[in-house]
């Protein structure tokens, strides 16, 4: 076979993991982007020299400098360290009863500046008033579960 064959090859190859990647959302943490580009400019360059040989030696020097070296880089780079989700960060915080809570029966409060469904949380029995002060005690899906501050 031809060095054209495995150079368009490399490309076809190198522009399906890029689709792959993409259509799946970056499952593989944006690995196959690289790879398929280090695929794709290894067959660019063989189809522009004309050799088999250049192709194959590039996307495989290029795929392994990436695995070697630069995935650490990417990773490091990609890597979302200590964000809480907005959920999470509202965890012993402190807010303001907008809509009465008492039991069986959810209200609304006011915490960092978001409106909250809010319910009282275990142990408490106490009606929350209009207007008082609550912090937060935990958190069931989008519900918040409240203490009365006093």
């Amino acid at each position: 076979m031809t060095y054209r064959f495995w150079n368009w090859t490399l490309i076809l190859s190198g522009a399906a993991l890029i689709l792959i990647e993409v259509a799946l959302g970056g499952f593989a943490g944006f690995d196959l982007v690289l790879i398929g580009s280090a695929f794709a400019v290894g067959g660019a360059l063989g189809l522009w020299f004309q050799s088999i040989y250049l192709g194959l030696f590039t996307a495989g020097a290029l795929c392994a400098l990436y695995i070697l070296v630069g995935r650490r880089y990417v990773r490091a780079r990609l890597e979302v360290k200590g964000v809480h989700s907005n959920a999470d960060s509202v965890l012993g915080a402190r807010g303001l009863v907008l809509a009465r809570i008492v039991p069986h029966h959810a209200g609304r409060v006011r915490v960092k500046d978001e409106e909250w469904r809010a319910v009282l949380a275990p142990g408490t029995t106490n009606p929350i008033e209009e207007g008082a002060e609550i912090t937060v005690a935990g958190v069931d899906g989008v519900t918040l579960q409240v203490r009365c501050e006093r």
